[in-house]
């Protein structure tokens, strides 16, 4: 078919030697886009790789500073700075500038739990909250530069913590609600905070989860933290408070005034950390910085989403993933539209929840994982068509590759075939999208990433650093630097070591495999280190080997990945016992579960194999190519594109492990 309606997306017929068809956006969706057309972005991209300075310069006077810089970048690649000797605030940008009579009663937050509890704060009452905060915490001794630990989930009261963090010159660190009490412990010892932020539970498919508990447990062997502030949401008889160290969040602020001044803060001054997988798999502070991590989240947010005065974003991401903290809070609030978040399971209590909380709420974008959409494209389209969508304007996958059919599915069932989808890459490294289609102006296919956001230089190189051909598979590199970009606490002689600024020269290397497909789109194959990315989550296969090889009896660990429609990969271990110890089902539980207990469930192995000893090359190295086609056995066979690109894929990381990985 060459057109669905007037205002649908049209559906190009593909070339004969082209299987994905293609999408281009509605001319009604055109004419209020930020942009129009392919040849209007390739005429932006190119200026803004030309003149990078006066591109993001210009971008970033759309905000506010109480000092502009002396230099726009200083430096090149792991060495860069951005926006050099100038002074601002995130939470300032984030509230104060709309506090005016147009928008302080609009809703900046919008949240629902599963239990049907709901609450909207206005742009001046997320102020005013933000400030009671901030101020408390400058009551209670914290200071500018000192790090603070938030544990919490999916409410307002983490938003308002964060924001409060900001507006002070507090280094705020996000962590995941459902690590392990030993994953926590060492985030803790990591960080070193003088402050703990958590709640006393979350609720998720009607269940409880205890957080303070965890904290309480976490903090036994760990006595560097002076202070445990807890917000209280259920019966106030059932929380343990510590005595001297707990303080109820009620109580904290309850003498604090409401207006604080935002502190102004260099660029450089760190903004958050977020913890990664480092170059062994074990996790890494990274941290990111106020004025190159503002700019570039507000106008990824609003270039991306093709965000407008009158916008409900929803993203689905977590609150301590990267992807919430650029596009669920400081993107959507330092461009002035409704956030909607969410506390709980989507498919609780019934599988329509997502669908019936877009209809309730007239939400109008829709940013998610293409794992929780291939779970719902199972559930069968009763669940959908029983609500009413017609709100929704666009909709997003972030931060996995998706498959054709899942996109399709989202488009037509979701979409209606009259809205833009959007199939966008991020790392928590990256700070912000730098791979998407801009809606309005690019021809989107069913499972293809796009191309590179302005300002920022992407290429795809072979082992050696040289630009792959059209239709060849390489290496996915960002040349030089990028404003959002992250840094770590090293000195800059240090940071030339980490492995992704090292392995080719000058640019930082993303851990991915890609395709130059043609038109300049870009396929994302997969990792090529041991990264696992598994239901949203990233995972270091190293560091499960490594917690594997310290239970008793275990001789040898390898784990690989195995892809799976539903969660993406499945992690798959192998496991060599020492001589006299007994293979058992009992034994293979255990292992999964200290996996769990030790990291948490996002890494527990969905598989794991005992084999009398583990197969080695040559060199001596475990052979992973072996152990992945024998994880692979029993599978449904991949042919086709998908078999051609898993054979890529594969060559791409065996050269890659045998000059890189030890």
């Amino acid at each position: 078919m060459a057109k669905l309606s007037p205002e649908a997306n049209e559906l190009i017929v593909s070339p004969p030697d082209e299987n994905s068809p293609r999408y281009i956006p509605s001319e009604e969706f055109k004419k209020q886009a930020y942009f129009s057309s392919h040849h209007q972005y390739k005429k932006i991209y190119r200026y803004s790789l030309e003149y990078s300075e006066k591109f993001w310069s210009n971008s970033a006077k759309e905000l506010h500073w109480y000092k502009l810089w002396s230099k726009v970048k200083q430096g090149k690649a792991f060495n860069s700075k951005w926006f050099v000797g100038a002074k601002t605030n995130l939470s300032y940008n984030c509230l104060d500038v709309h506090l005016d009579a147009n928008k302080r009663n609009k809703a900046a937050l919008i949240w629902e739990s599963e239990d049907g509890e709901t609450k909207i704060l206005t742009y001046q009452l997320l102020y005013s909250n933000v400030c009671n905060f901030a101020n408390a915490l400058k009551k209670s001794g914290i200071k500018k530069g000192d790090n603070i630990l938030i544990y919490m989930g999916m409410i307002p009261e983490s938003v308002i913590a964060m924001l409060a963090c900001l507006r002070i010159g507090v280094i705020h660190s996000v962590i995941y609600s459902r690590l392990s009490i030993i994953a926590l412990s060492k985030r803790i010892t990591d960080l070193d905070p003088k402050l703990i932020i958590t709640q006393d539970f979350i609720l998720k498919q009607g269940s409880y989860i205890p957080l303070k508990e965890n904290i309480d447990k976490a903090l036994e062997k760990n006595n560097v933290v002076k202070n445990v502030i807890v917000f209280n949401r259920y019966k106030e008889e059932n929380l343990k408070l510590i005595n001297e160290r707990d303080i109820l969040w009620q109580n904290f602020i309850s003498l604090a005034p409401g207006d604080c001044e935002a502190v102004q803060l260099f660029s450089q001054h760190p903004a958050f950390s977020l913890f990664t997988s480092g170059p062994k798999g074990e996790p890494v502070k990274i941290l990111h910085r106020t004025g190159g991590y503002m700019v570039q989240s507000y106008l990824s947010s609003k270039w991306i989403y093709d965000l407008k005065d009158d916008d409900i974003i929803w993203n689905t991401s977590d609150i301590a993933w990267i992807s919430s903290h650029t596009y669920s809070v400081y993107g959507p609030l330092l461009n002035g539209v409704t956030s909607f978040m969410y506390e709980g399971s989507p498919v609780h209590p019934q599988p329509d929840r997502v669908w019936q909380l877009i209809s309730k709420y007239k939400i109008n974008i829709f940013n998610t994982y293409p794992t929780l959409l291939k779970a719902f494209s199972k559930m069968g389209e009763d669940w959908v068509n029983k609500h009413d969508l017609s709100s929704l304007r666009l909709l997003g996958t972030i931060s996995e590759a998706i498959k054709s059919d899942t996109w399709q599915w989202f488009n037509k069932l979701i979409g209606n075939e009259n809205i833009p989808v959007i199939n966008s890459w991020i790392q928590t490294e990256t700070g912000s999208i730098l791979l998407s289609p801009m809606p309005g102006a690019a021809e989107m296919r069913p499972g293809l990433i796009c191309y590179p956001f302005p300002g920022v230089e992407i290429d795809i190189v072979d082992i050696n650093g040289n630009p792959v051909s059209e239709e060849q598979g390489g290496y996915l590199i960002i040349k030089d630097s990028w404003p959002s970009m992250f840094t770590t606490d090293s000195d800059e002689i240090t940071e030339t070591k980490l492995n992704c600024w090292g392995q080719f020269k000058g640019s930082y290397f993303t851990g991915d495999a890609a395709i130059k497909e043609k038109d300049e789109f870009i396929s994302i194959l997969g990792r090529v280190d041991d990264v696992i990315k598994t239901a949203g989550n990233r995972v270091g296969g190293s560091e499960i080997e490594n917690i594997l090889m310290k239970y008793e009896g275990v001789s040898e660990a390898a784990v690989v990945k195995r892809p799976d429609e539903i969660i993406g990969n499945a992690i798959i271990a192998f496991i060599s016992l020492a001589e006299g110890k007994e293979e058992t089902l009992l034994l293979k539980e255990e292992l999964k579960n200290f996996v769990a207990v030790t990291i948490g469930d996002l890494a527990k192995p969905t598989e794991l194999n005992f084999l009398p000893k583990l197969p080695r090359l040559e060199n001596g190295r475990i052979n992973r190519r072996l152990l992945r086609k024998i994880a692979l056995d029993g599978t449904p066979a991949i042919k086709g594109k998908e078999e051609e690109n898993f054979n890529i894929l594969e060559k791409l990381r065996e050269d890659y492990q045998k000059i890189y990985l030890t």
